[in-house]
């Protein structure tokens, strides 16, 4: 970690203790460039203003992100390499416990910080649609694409939820496999037309023996030599 990340970090971790032992609303910039050992300038230029405080590693983290989806290969399969970005995400939240545990502690407290938790965690999906839409076949509906984006963001913040709400006793990543995994179940059917060897496929059927079953079978022999 370098020192311009290190101090930011330090920063937003005094902040924290501050905000949570005296009220987000009685400590000010000041009080927290005093705590932390640099000047109310250094602040600045880490972070935007008090709100942002509590929030150093968004930014970082989706920059990672991005970086994660532009090295990956076109060849590969886009839902997956999404699925590896978002183990990557929760590994990463997990790796900072104290930061996590105290500032869901402090979001509980204070609305206005949970509202911005919240559109911070948005901004992660919309990661996601963009890479999808961009590696997906063109003619994969946009709900689709969407739903997808959704489905792996509902698994991951409801995994990252029950931890922090635990105080991060839970085993995060294995609870984040079981959700991709019952991803996977979900969408294996519904993308059938990514697949071009779909309709090739066959399937086993059992019916009951009778005329109409001979004249469908008959129906089905006279269609496939055609």
């Amino acid at each position: 970690m370098d020192a311009q990340t290190q101090t930011t970090f330090k920063v937003s971790e005094v902040a924290l203790q501050l905000f949570i032992e005296h009220g987000y609303d009685n400590v000010t910039v000041d009080d927290v460039a005093t705590a932390a050992g640099v000047s109310r300038r250094t602040i600045f230029r880490h972070f935007g203003g008090k709100e942002e405080l509590p929030f150093p590693d968004h930014i970082r983290r989706r920059q990672d992100i991005l970086r994660f989806f532009e090295q990956s290969s076109p060849d590969d399969d886009a839902v997956e390499i999404t699925m590896s970005m978002t183990e990557m995400t929760l590994r990463d939240f997990i790796s900072r416990p104290d930061l996590v545990l105290r500032r869901y502690e402090l979001t509980r407290i204070v609305p206005q910080l949970a509202e911005r938790e919240v559109v911070e965690h948005d901004k992660y999906a919309v990661q996601n649609r963009r890479f999808l839409r961009s590696r997906l076949p063109d003619t994969t509906p946009d709900h689709e694409i969407m739903g997808i984006a959704a489905l792996m963001d509902s698994v991951h913040r409801s995994t990252l939820n029950r931890w922090t709400r635990s105080g991060g006793r839970t085993d995060a990543l294995a609870e984040l496999h079981e959700g991709l995994d019952w991803v996977r179940g979900l969408l294996h059917p519904a993308m059938h037309h990514q697949d071009p060897q779909a309709s090739d496929r066959t399937f086993i059927a059992v019916l009951p023996q009778n005329p109409r079953t001979e004249r469908l079978i008959q129906t089905i022999r006279s269609m496939s030599t055609e």
